[in-house]
């Protein structure tokens, strides 16, 4: 059902089944999947894409244009976004800044009330970003993690799979998969709980421990805290997960302490 007051352009592709809320305006280019909500007053716009079973909260403006003062409107870029995601009241998803090139959100994800995702961000799956997070321009999120409320990451950052962290945390550095962090670029362990709850058997989890162990607490520096790992071999695919992100960090380099 569509409130009559909403402006749909005839050149967007609206699926079966969707709803579009009283004052929303969905403009040319956009394509809505089918059983896709999207509440009043959300504007989408730009070459944007919304998956199947979304919720596009009030007041939320998806698709728009970068913060970027040297960027050119007439890019052709665009913002993808997956299956059953909840995008909550006033959230903000900005387009890519290159052409060819989009801001991705997989599946499953719980975007809650103001979250920021700037331009070139990847947002993969079933990740939880509480109220007010902003997320700046290149990052890489990867799956099932959780981002507290007011935190703020800086650009070209990666934030590894089943990462927390703090609310209003200040983090300008890569998140190695599987860790806490908390304050200001600042490690705070490993999310033990998350990973037990997540299915990691026993053996699973003591390796990651192990590997934990040498990159963060034995006082090497990084490259000496790899070269040890490597060494010692038989890891899981999950430890190496781990001393992966930190051989191979983003230009940022990646938090150690």
């Amino acid at each position: 059902m569509h409130h009559p007051s909403a402006i749909i352009s005839p050149e967007a592709t609206i699926g079966e089944n969707v709803s579009i809320g009283a004052f929303s305006i969905i403009e040319a280019g956009v394509t809505i999947g089918d059983n896709t909500t999207i509440d009043p007053h959300v504007w989408v716009t730009g070459k944007t894409i919304i998956g199947k079973e979304n919720l596009i909260g009030f007041g939320s403006h998806i698709g728009g244009l970068p913060q970027d003062h040297s960027f050119d409107p007439s890019t052709d870029s665009g913002t993808i976004i997956g299956d059953n995601n909840s995008i909550r009241e006033n959230v903000t998803i900005h387009r890519s800044t290159k052409a060819g090139e989009n801001t991705v959100i997989g599946n499953h994800n719980f975007l809650m009330v103001g979250t920021h995702l700037a331009h070139d961000v990847t947002l993969g799956d079933h990740n939880v970003i509480a109220n007010n997070c902003m997320l700046a321009g290149h990052i890489t999120v990867g799956n099932r993690t959780f981002l507290g409320g007011g935190a703020g990451f800086h650009q070209f950052i990666n934030i590894g799979d089943y990462a927390i962290s703090q609310g209003n945390a200040a983090i300008s550095k890569d998140i190695p998969p599987y860790c806490m962090c908390h304050g200001q670029n600042k490690l705070a362990g490993l999310n033990i709980i998350g990973l037990r709850r997540s299915g990691f058997d026993a053996k699973q989890r003591e390796n990651i421990k192990k590997a934990y162990d040498i990159l963060f607490r034995r006082g090497l520096s990084i490259n000496e805290a790899i070269k040890q790992c490597k060494e010692l071999g038989e890891w899981t695919e999950a430890a190496l997960k781990l001393i992966d992100a930190c051989e191979s960090p983003s230009r940022k380099g990646v938090l150690v302490r």
